[in-house]
């Protein structure tokens, strides 16, 4: 057996192997036992990384969150305004997930997202992805000058929510067939 351990990215490989475990077997399933075994090094030398299965389902979690944020974040500074950062940001949504299918899989198949939709309630719980979301919409409402009641905003946010994810999930398609580019921002797949 080749021994990867001192590979500087073991860390980012065990993650990945392991939301591809998760998305093949179910989490029940994972193990790190499994997860050495699938990125051919020792079966030590996961716990460098983490100390059981329950510390790499929070690390894979915590990553694929990081990474998610991070890109919809970039894609929305370069917007001249809230209108072009929603388009960005649901540009940048698709994409991500084209280029990742097994993060779609993992967090809306294998955790449990928290969003609350309701405008203007603020909660600690929510996915970080979902909050810029929201600062962004209301912020578009700002910019120009929208008067919608709550139940409108919530209905909005949903609506929104619903066009981007359903494009996400259809970009991660194996069989879905189109001549779409799905990574290209000039698509301006959402509207």
């Amino acid at each position: 057996m080749s021994d990867k351990y001192h590979h500087e990215n073991l860390r980012q490989e065990l993650i990945d192997t392991g939301i591809r475990i998760i998305n093949e077997v179910g989490e029940e399933n994972l193990s790190l036992r499994g997860v050495a075994l699938a990125c051919n090094v020792s079966h030590s030398a996961p716990y460098a990384h983490f100390k059981d299965k329950e510390e790499l389902l929070d690390a894979i979690k915590t990553s694929v969150t990081e990474r998610f944020t991070e890109e919809l974040k970039t894609a929305c500074e370069g917007a001249a305004n809230a209108d072009e950062g929603l388009i960005a940001m649901g540009n940048a949504y698709i994409a991500f997930f084209h280029r990742n299918p097994d993060y779609y899989a993992f967090l809306f198949n294998k955790q449990k997202i928290v969003a609350h939709l309701q405008p203007d309630k603020k909660h600690v719980d929510d996915y970080p992805p979902f909050q810029l979301f929201k600062e962004l919409y209301k912020k578009h409402l700002k910019e120009n000058n929208i008067k919608k009641s709550k139940k409108e905003q919530e209905i909005d946010l949903i609506k929104i929510w619903g066009i981007v994810h359903g494009m996400a999930s259809l970009a991660c398609m194996k069989g879905v067939d189109t001549s779409i580019d799905w990574e290209d921002p000039s698509n301006t797949l959402v509207i």
